[in-house]
């Protein structure tokens, strides 16, 4: 969940170790054993983005060099300024002398990024995609992947205190009454802010109106202006008008994070169903009270910034609800100014502890057992966040998280092949500084390692 215009950070070569370009042989990747030792068994869908399609290319590719003529099919002009085609193709060449590429995870799903976790070989990598406006790839970054994942809960804690300065985390056995057993915590029951990963009480919200006969999974809603919203996702690129259904909404708030999906949900729901579903999941609703959607938030930290902001917390809580929608709703998108540095993650955002998202995974499974309820299953399962985890010992993986600047969230709930149903909630923030996409790498180990510990 990203606000406001898109800034990209370029990066040249091929295989990058620091923020000047290295030569391929100086850059080390980590063994499978080490970085995901049962991810290849694991299967993954590449999404149909722009991204998508250039990610599917570079795995499609079987024979090196690449002609000229299909090197500037795939790469924009200014990433061959460069890169020439010759280093383009050695650098690629060198990669795949242990192996041919292969896709183990995915995660940071946007219409022109990802992060996935591939291998050459042995070797595995984190690589970084991106495309250009025309989906021509703009950034393609190799970066060695991680060492192996801890084993023990207090490796564990050592990672997550390295990772940000708070830190909230839940790993817990499910229990079949619906209850989350802690098996190792760190501040379990205090809140911080989420990102998108608010978007599980959207989708508890859905369930419920499903179940109770209000809304059908079939039921079309419309895209339109009023309600696209910028940043992760695709449906913001849809015509005005565009009808979708709400099972496909749903499917794209989650799996990509879709924030106009999210956007258009609240409409149809209403921000009290909402506030209802938070009240049942969570210990501390008032804090999401009002229920912000992602257009007001991304108005409250980017547009007019502080001011708007500052005169929304001044509120009495009563209060603020009128003016998100006397005030707020009002501005335009094109008011929204891109910035960097975390602003107001403590103060306007979404919130919940870890407790409080075991409850909502929770509520989501029993959910999804019940008549006319299964999409849930393939809504949360889609996308698995680059976890790697196997498919064979772990048949079932359901997955969200959430970042922005200064906040970078993740949750699972995964059951293993002995019928065992386990939630990790990792929780981090940093209200100085950004998040970047190392701490997303060490974070997502840190969880896997805690399946392994908890199976």
């Amino acid at each position: 969940m990203r606000a406001g215009r898109r800034i990209r950070w370029r990066r040249w070569s091929v295989v990058v170790a620091s923020v000047v370009p290295l030569a391929l042989a100086a850059v080390v990747g980590t063994t499978l054993a080490g970085a995901s030792e049962s991810a290849a068994s694991a299967p993954v869908t590449v999404p149909s983005t722009p991204v998508g399609t250039q990610l599917q290319w570079l795995l499609s590719i079987t024979a090196l060099p690449l002609s000229t003529s299909e090197i500037s099919g795939h790469f924009d002009a200014a990433f061959l300024a460069q890169i020439s085609s010759t280093q383009l193709n050695t650098d690629l060449s060198t990669l795949s002398e242990t192996g041919s590429l292969k896709l183990l995870g995915l995660s940071h799903l946007a219409p022109n990024s990802l992060t996935a976790l591939v291998s050459f070989g042995a070797t595995a990598y984190n690589a970084t995609l991106g495309v250009d406006d025309s989906g021509l790839i703009d950034t393609l970054i190799f970066r060695p992947a991680l060492g192996a994942a801890p084993i023990t809960w207090t490796g564990i804690d050592r990672e997550l205190s390295a990772i940000a300065p708070g830190v909230s985390f839940l790993a817990a056995r499910l229990n079949p009454d619906g209850t989350c057993t802690a098996v190792h915590s760190i501040d379990p029951s205090t809140p911080r802010p989420l990102g998108s990963l608010f978007k599980l009480f959207v989708l508890g919200t859905l369930a419920n109106a499903i179940r109770a006969h209000t809304v059908s999974w079939t039921q079309k809603v419309t895209v339109s202006a009023a309600l696209k919203v910028g940043g992760s996702g695709t449906l913001q690129n849809e015509p005005d008008g565009t009808t979708l259904t709400v099972e496909q909404v749903a499917l794209d708030m989650i799996s990509q994070s879709d924030n106009t999906g999210a956007d258009l949900l609240l409409d149809l729901l209403g921000r009290a169903a909402v506030e209802a579903q938070v009240r049942k999941w969570s210990a501390h609703p008032a804090l999401d009270d009002p229920f912000l959607t992602v257009s007001e938030l991304f108005a409250l930290h980017y547009a007019h910034f502080p001011a708007m902001a500052a005169h929304f917390l001044a509120l009495k809580p009563t209060a603020r609800a009128a003016y998100l929608s006397s005030v707020v709703d009002k501005v335009p998108s094109s008011d929204e100014i891109a910035a960097t540095a975390p602003r107001d993650i403590n103060t306007v955002e979404w919130f919940a502890s870890p407790d409080d998202l075991c409850r909502a995974f929770s509520g989501l499974k029993t959910l999804q057992s019940e008549s006319g309820l299964g999409p849930l299953g393939t809504i949360l399962s889609t996308n698995n966040g680059g976890i790697g985890l196997s498919s064979t010992t772990w048949p079932t993986i359901w997955f969200k998280g959430g970042s922005e600047s200064g906040v970078l969230t993740l949750g699972y709930l995964a059951r293993d092949d002995r019928g065992h149903t386990y939630v990790v909630i990792a929780l981090t923030e940093n209200p100085a500084r950004p998040l970047g996409a190392t701490a997303t790498d060490q974070l997502v180990q840190v969880v896997g390692g805690s399946f392994g510990i908890l199976r």
